[in-house]
């Protein structure tokens, strides 16, 4: 099955070995999103609010990339570092998908990378 590597540079920059998504068959999968400024490679802040809002403008931005929208997303897996913020969370996450619930998972987690509060991911069909 033929793949695509999605890059663009309206979302940060992978800091591992892996691509921000690939397109395989009808499926987008996007990479793991912290809620890093593409231009700066900073937090948009210091608090769960303000990187979980960058972190789904990320995960938005590569699936324009892609060809795609958050209309297109069928699940979603987000990990936070404190539970406690969960509702935080669903304050940002209810201003992406108003419409369109996808299936999601929210799982705690003792630590992400560079010391980020909350990281999404997700699958989109095309």
């Amino acid at each position: 099955m033929e793949r695509k590597i999605i890059n663009t540079d309206k979302a940060p920059a992978a800091i591992g070995p892996y691509s921000q998504g690939i397109i395989c068959g009808s499926f987008i999968f996007v990479s793991g999103q912290l809620g890093m400024i593409p231009e700066t490679g900073e937090f948009a802040g210091d608090n769960l609010k303000d990187q979980a809002r960058q972190a789904m403008s990320n995960m938005e931005n590569i699936l324009k990339a892609a060809g795609a929208g958050l209309e297109n997303v069928v699940s979603v897996d987000a990990f936070l570092t404190d539970m406690g913020k969960f509702g935080e969370f669903n304050e940002i996450y209810e201003q992406f998908f108003s419409d369109n619930k996808p299936a999601r998972a929210a799982i705690e987690v003792s630590a992400l990378p560079k010391g980020g509060l909350v990281e999404v991911k997700c699958i989109a069909a095309v």
